[in-house]
């Protein structure tokens, strides 16, 4: 017999179900079993790379690292990655297999389906539990037609289903009586609870909407779970920068851009949580002002965002601090933005041929129709500027990309290892005074110790001092699973899985 199944499915986006599914997956853990997360096809910007080289959503690795598992394809076999003009590249088992508009990747997913199918039986030998998330709604009737995330496939292999919603952004009555409502007999059958989701206040004053929603739905609601500020757990959506507070306390003051198709920013969720540390996000170059740092992330297409931060007068207001003294970090499409051109010849990209880049560091980047992804392990050579003190530095990380970038400028890093290879390739550009910083590998703020080295560079330049970090020693799974555990129905949660709980 395989493994046993649970879907999370949600009234709508930004609910939860990611967090949710992670939470689940550390119960399980802690309760002895094997288990593994999956979601059919994920519609994000910010991917990861599973240790042979495969590209799968963030959300993902995520929910792996919470059931201790290391990531694999089968646990995102469709990757959808939205680039501009409407049109999302389309990510199968790992690798691109082109670029699609919606109406194209809708007539696709019916012949997606017995991949999709495929990869949870393997995950299901493998492992004793399968937590499958949905994405979006089941409820948008307009998209069941060829439905392969939510209810579509939950009929398919008989899942049990538990229906999420967010009461702090309201309405979640409406969400979770008028979800129910919508769905198909036989689709209503596999939904075996409800659970509100990011709750504030007294949960007294709950009690009589949690009766109505039992009576009106014949579901029990089986959780009213805390919002809590605290977990710090990477985001899958874009809409979360918008909810990123800064801190009161930063005596460095770093601006990222948030480009129009920002990708991994996730890269930046170190810094957020540095003691000392002010991270904000900046759209115009009236908003820039003169930060210490400015951290261009990512992106999935950089000519657009490219041509985006100059008319949004960002490109410019980024020289002007430049010149001031502001220190930059590119990573990956903001590496390439920093050079003096990006060519892409074949339109890989974009229907640009070439773009001017911010001139910022002495490199040019074209790009090439295959994607590199690889898990790196790299060496810093450096050891000015930003990276003082940091040469012979051991860091990890991951490349995605699709361009090639060379040049005049100092190379940073030099990779060691890609995918469990070994090898000796030099990563990035670094200015003569040490100051500006482009690199493709994604995580690098990750790395604890570079990350601490080169704070301490910027609040040493700035003449102030940095406080110790806070960073703690808890496991923010384990938090997450005790918060959950506390106040979801663990008992009917086994049950529905047919075990003893």
């Amino acid at each position: 017999m395989g493994g046993r199944l649970l879907m999370v499915q949600g009234t709508m986006s930004h609910v939860g179900k990611t967090v949710l599914v992670a939470a689940l997956c550390r119960i399980f853990l802690q309760d002895g079993l094997r288990v593994a997360p999956f979601k059919a096809q994920n519609m994000a910007l910010n991917s990861f790379v599973t240790p042979d080289g495969l590209e799968i959503g963030r959300a993902q690795a995520m929910q792996a690292e919470a059931a201790g598992v290391p990531p694999a394809v089968e646990m995102n076999p469709v990757l959808l990655k939205p680039e501009a003009d409407h049109r999302s590249q389309v990510v199968v088992m790992g690798r691109p297999m082109g670029s699609c508009s919606a109406a194209e990747y809708h007539r696709l997913k019916p012949s997606l389906l017995p991949l999709v199918l495929e990869a949870l039986e393997r995950l299901r030998s493998r492992y004793d539990v399968v937590v499958m998330e949905g994405a979006g709604s089941p409820a948008e009737v307009n998209l069941k037609t060829h439905d392969i995330v939510n209810m579509g496939v939950a009929r398919r292999v008989g899942a049990p289903v538990l229906l999420v919603g967010d009461i702090d952004r309201g309405g979640v009555f409406a969400q979770l009586v008028g979800t129910v409502e919508l769905l198909e007999p036989e689709e209503r059958s596999l939904v075996k609870a409800l659970v509100i989701n990011k709750f504030r206040g007294d949960k007294s004053l709950l009690l009589p909407g949690l009766r109505f929603l039992e009576e009106r739905t014949g579901l029990p609601v089986a959780g009213v779970v805390p919002y809590d500020p605290g977990l710090s757990l990477p985001e899958e959506d874009s809409v979360a920068l918008e909810m990123v507070p800064r801190r009161a306390d930063g005596v460095l003051d770093v601006a990222a851009v948030r480009l129009p198709r920002i990708a991994n920013f996730d890269d930046l969720d170190p810094l957020r949580r540095e003691a000392g540390v002010g991270l904000r996000f900046v759209t115009r170059g009236d908003e820039l002002g003169s930060p210490d740092l400015v951290v261009i992330p990512g992106t999935k297409t950089t000519i657009a965002d490219l041509e985006q931060m100059r008319s949004s007068g960002i490109a410019e207001a980024i020289t002007r601090a430049v010149s001031a003294g502001t220190a930059v970090v590119g990573i990956c499409g903001g590496f390439q933005m920093l050079g003096l051109a990006v060519l892409d010849p074949q339109g890989v990209e974009s229907d640009r041929a070439q773009a001017r880049g911010l001139g910022l560091l002495p490199v040019s980047t074209v790009f090439r129709p295959a994607k590199t992804t690889h898990q790196v392990e790299a060496r810093v050579e450096a050891d000015r500027g930003l990276l003082e003190g940091c040469r012979g530095m051991a860091i990890r990380g991951y490349e995605i990309h699709m361009g090639e970038s060379w040049g005049e400028a100092d190379s940073p890093f030099l990779l060691v290892s890609r995918s469990g290879e070994a090898c000796r390739v030099p990563d990035g550009a670094l200015s003569r005074d040490g100051w500006l910083l482009g690199t493709y590998i994604h995580g690098l703020f990750h790395n604890r110790d570079l990350r601490r080295r080169l704070l301490r560079n910027l609040a040493r330049r700035k003449g102030v001092s940095l406080p110790e970090s806070t960073e703690g020693e808890d496991d923010p799974y384990d938090r997450l699973a005790a918060l959950v555990r506390a106040h979801l129905d663990m008992g009917l949660i086994y049950r529905l899985l047919g075990l003893e709980g």
